[in-house]
């Protein structure tokens, strides 16, 4: 595939009853090896000439998240994210309206650029804030559940 060429949505795919089993073997030994103790996962593709072919950690964790839900039954279609994208499409990906989206461009907390009078933000960028988004979340989530032990459970209310 050429790299200017256009990536289409895919008709949704489901596993057949022949190929159930082994998509759910698969999954099964994906997700194992994923999030097994010991060392860096490591599977390998044999090319047309037998050479070998390392698969990179974030196809492999692509790659486990399609076969546990062709795994469950469930049918798989890809549809791909362009580089840059629109204020809507950014604010679709991070579930939050256009008007937030916008805030938060504004006040700098996510880079953007501007095409004539529309901005424009880079696919990675959404990413990495809605990565840092849900690490905050889950630090102070923690830290709410280290104050209500220290504090043993919930305080009680005088009534």
């Amino acid at each position: 595939m050429k790299d200017d060429a256009p990536v289409r949505v895919s008709e949704p795919v489901a596993a057949t009853e022949g190929t159930l089993g082994q998509v759910q073997q698969l999954a099964k030994l994906i997700t194992e090896t994923l999030h097994g103790a010991g060392t860096q996962p490591r599977f390998t593709l044999l090319g047309p000439n037998h050479e070998a072919l390392p698969l990179p950690k974030d196809v492999l964790t692509l790659l486990q998240q399609l076969l546990a839900v062709l795994a469950s039954g469930d049918a798989v279609s890809i549809v791909p994210v362009q580089k840059e994208l629109t204020t809507q499409q950014a604010a679709n990906l991070l579930n939050v309206s256009r008007q937030y989206l916008v805030q938060l461009l504004d006040e700098g907390k996510i880079p953007f650029h501007r095409t004539g009078t529309h901005r424009r933000v880079n696919t990675q960028d959404v990413l990495e804030y809605r990565a840092r988004r849900k690490a905050e979340r889950r630090a102070q989530l923690a830290e709410m559940i280290q104050d209500t032990q220290l504090a043993r459970g919930y305080p009680e209310f005088d009534e």
